[in-house]
């Protein structure tokens, strides 16, 4: 899936949740929950470049954003050229970050553990959706 439809799909998730927490914090802590819930469910996908890196063993991938970031929003199915299939690994690593950053949120704060974990879910299951051909 797009950042884009990520971005757009992660809106109405942290909604839901801020709705839930809204008695509980400030109009301005409840605007840096929603930046960081949005933001989360778009920048997961950084973790494609690591994958990237894992796969061909350098950092092409990476630095050939970094030199033209605009690929980011108008080449976005050709970034990863040469990888070959990292649609399961995307899922895994997705899972066991998604599962750790939840769990140390639980550590520290229950809502915001709750914001990390639905947003996240939300992202592989909209992921999972878009791999199979689903939507």
């Amino acid at each position: 899936m797009k950042s884009g439809e990520h971005f757009l799909i992660s809106i109405p998730v942290v909604g839901v949740v801020l709705t839930k927490l809204r008695e509980h914090y400030s109009s301005r802590q409840l605007g840096l929950l929603a930046v960081y819930g949005v933001g989360l469910g778009v920048l997961i996908d950084l973790d494609h470049f690591v994958l990237a890196r894992l796969r061909v063993g350098d950092w092409r991938h990476t630095v050939d954003v970094l030199r033209n970031p605009t690929r980011v929003f108008t080449d976005q199915e050709n970034l990863f050229e040469g990888t070959g299939g990292m649609a399961s690994l995307r899922i895994l690593s997705h899972v066991v970050i998604g599962g750790a950053l939840t769990w140390l949120w639980a550590r520290i704060s229950r809502p915001v553990a709750l914001l990390t974990g639905a947003v996240l879910y939300v992202h592989v299951l909209a992921d999972l959706l878009r791999d199979n051909d689903v939507v």
